[in-house]
């Protein structure tokens, strides 16, 4: 088995529930979606990156780490687009006794599946239709995919956590039809936070758009936040 690695490094997380922790990033190459704010297109080719054996993977994880690392992230590109790699790569990371972090689309639940056991921390991304993630057609499904993997991640008992990327395009009453739809599959009880991500750098949303946001999840979650990619305040890759 080989695996496509686009860049591997350590930086402080800037997203979601674990924001400001040391973090070991291994960013997987391949996603074959198309979100009009995708901030890392170099690494969406599947050929982009470089082509390692597991076992040299396994190595390139291990001269990288530093001290006092406080998690690995598996990010992308999509890692599901590698899934049987990144199971074997996850494996390697909980041998060491680090915890490990998923940052996928879910869009494959099968795959999802497959990854689950090596996972410690799961961060669920549902898009929002104006992602252009996928086309109209197809986007139900997905949402549909992304469900059945938070479903899966909370039954397992593991960290989960929800995050959505909106922008000044997102609309109230379809946001507030995918908040419905998602907690009426699982509890509140259930999930660690949920994540509001404004875009950053392009069709950024207002203020009034957010706080309109944050009111249609506060309902079924308290604890909802509003979460900008902080690592690009700093500098941060």
């Amino acid at each position: 088995m080989k695996v496509r690695i686009f860049e591997i490094f350590t930086s402080v997380e800037g997203e979601g529930i674990l924001y400001g922790t040391k973090t070991l990033f291994v960013r997987l190459s391949g996603c074959p979606f198309t979100c009009f704010y995708c901030d890392t297109k170099e690494s969406l080719p599947l050929d982009s990156g470089k082509e390692y054996e597991i076992q040299e993977a396994c190595n390139l994880i291990d001269s990288n780490l530093r001290r006092q690392t406080y998690k690995v992230n598996f990010t992308g590109g999509d890692p599901l687009i590698q899934h049987e790699a990144v199971a074997e790569l996850a494996k390697f990371v909980q041998s060491k006794k680090i915890p490990t972090y998923l940052e996928s689309s879910c869009f494959d639940v099968d795959r999802f599946n497959h990854v689950l056991p090596f996972i410690d921390i799961v961060k669920i991304e549902l898009k929002t239709k104006d992602s252009e993630f996928v086309d109209s057609q197809h986007y139900e499904k997905l949402i549909e995919s992304s469900i059945n993997c938070l479903k899966s991640s909370v039954n397992a008992k593991k960290t989960t956590y929800i995050k959505i990327v909106v922008s000044s395009r997102t609309e109230l009453k379809e946001f507030s039809n995918l908040v419905e739809n998602i907690f009426s599959s699982i509890s509140k009880n259930q999930i660690d936070g949920f994540v509001i991500q404004p875009t950053y750098g392009i069709a950024e949303p207002s203020l009034d758009l957010l706080l309109n946001l944050y009111d249609i999840v506060y309902p079924y979650y308290i604890d909802v936040k509003v979460v900008p990619q902080l690592h690009k305040f700093i500098g941060a890759p």
